[in-house]
């Protein structure tokens, strides 16, 4: 089978190793020309897909930018980026251009699959309508179908090829397509009656953890307050074997759907003539955690007799999860940025992430990062980091992760 992928992300180029390495061919399309050539040399940019795992592949993918490779293709997943605007509304224009483009090459009896998160309503009234232009009718002769992303990067446990893949087709036949796609690459294949029920359930996923994150931090505010540990008290709560599913504080939410899934689905309720309250809140709360987190900073360097302006402040950790360099939207940007607005004198560690160009910083050895620093704030809790040595040695330390729960000392904070 041949198939085309457009967007060569954290999801696409995933995908097309997978299918490839079931032994079909793969068209991957990107308009990133460094990706295309990287692909092409057999250098992965993608943590999760070694370079040599993407040149077992090779002869399997041909990338390119040309949207006219496509048309040879049996079925075309589409996985581009949907971000928000500066206001927090959704930004569909990556997707509606690669839309427009499938359409000026689709051809009839192809398959054309959403992956991009986004919310409900979105393959039927926008992706189909653009589709269409191409002059050929969905669902009489070419398919569609929705189904999401659920790519965790980094994690081992749960692959593209054991976590369940959710489908819901515009039609009884394009869901047909949609699973039997699938199911070339995925143990289990769970499919829903439309598109919106698929477009719903990836939004229900994240916002289910922006929520109950929210809410632990919101806690980690109020015990902050009142002199109790956060840490001790989720721990405490964990105990309960039903009723209680753990989650923990920490600076703030990042990757690309955590932060931005719940703001999908509060502008599509406005349509409806409904705010939701309770998940806009949620989002309000976790955007708030890095400043709660650089206020945490002042009253750690103010308890030495020391400013923020003129302190060297070095983070650990500035992906936005532990053991990737992913950085999109991860709070240690906002911690940054927050503290070299005060004047601080900011510094970090992580091997993970070479440099920061925006901030005008480049990942430093653990040593040099430490010396001389008036606090380290760990921030994301790689891997491989032996925080407590690092406590022992080092003025202060403000630990937003909670991985020093087992250091006794006065030098150390905790959220």
């Amino acid at each position: 089978m041949s198939i085309g992928i457009v967007g060569l992300g954290y999801v696409g180029l995933p995908l097309a190793v997978a299918f490839a390495e079931t032994g079909h061919d793969v068209v991957g399309l990107d308009l990133d020309q460094r990706k295309v050539a990287a692909i092409r040399n057999g250098d992965s940019y993608i943590e999760d897909i070694p370079s040599d795992r993407l040149r077992g592949v090779d002869g399997l993918i041909r990338a390119t930018t040309r949207y006219a490779d496509l048309a040879g293709t049996e079925a075309i997943v589409i996985a581009v980026p949907t971000p928000l605007t500066r206001n927090r509304e959704p930004d569909l224009g990556p997707l509606l251009d690669s839309s427009r483009a499938v359409a000026s090459v689709l051809q009839a009896g192809q398959l054309v699959v959403l992956e991009s998160t986004t919310y409900p309503g979105t393959t039927r009234e926008q992706l189909v309508p653009l589709l269409e232009e191409s002059g050929l009718g969905a669902g009489r002769d070419f398919n569609v179908a929705f189904s999401p992303e659920r790519v965790d990067p980094g994690r081992t446990d749960y692959t593209l090829r054991t976590t369940p893949k959710v489908v819901g087709g515009l039609t009884e036949a394009c869901g047909d397509r949609a699973v039997e796609l699938y199911g070339r690459v995925c143990d289990t294949v769970v499919r829903v009656s439309s598109p919106e029920v698929a477009e719903l359930t990836k939004l229900l996923e994240n916002i289910f953890r922006s929520v109950n994150i929210a809410l632990v931090n919101e806690l980690a505010m109020l015990t902050d307050r009142m002199g109790i540990d956060i840490w001790e008290v989720v721990d405490a709560a964990a105990t309960k074997p039903y009723g209680f599913m753990r989650f923990e504080p920490g600076p703030g939410m990042g990757g690309h759907c955590l932060p931005v899934d719940p703001f999908y689905l509060s502008w599509r309720a406005r349509e409806f003539d409904m705010t939701t309250e309770f998940i806009e809140l949620a989002g309000r709360v976790n955007q708030q955690m890095p400043y709660h987190c650089v206020a945490r900073v002042e009253r750690a360097l103010n308890d030495q007799a020391k400013a923020v302006r003129g302190a060297k402040i070095a983070l650990l950790g500035v992906s936005y999860k532990a053991g990737v360099g992913d950085v999109r939207e991860s709070p240690a940007l906002k911690i940054i940025a927050l503290l070299q607005a005060l004047g601080a004198d900011v510094h970090y560690h992580d091997e993970f992430v070479p440099e920061l160009r925006d901030e005008g910083l480049r990942d430093e050895p653990l040593d040099e990062a430490l010396d001389g620093a008036d606090l380290v704030v760990i921030v994301t809790a790689h891997p491989g980091i032996d925080h407590a040595r690092v406590a022992a040695g080092v003025p202060s330390v403000l630990d937003l992760r909670g991985v020093t729960r087992g250091v006794e000392a006065q030098n150390v904070i905790r959220l």
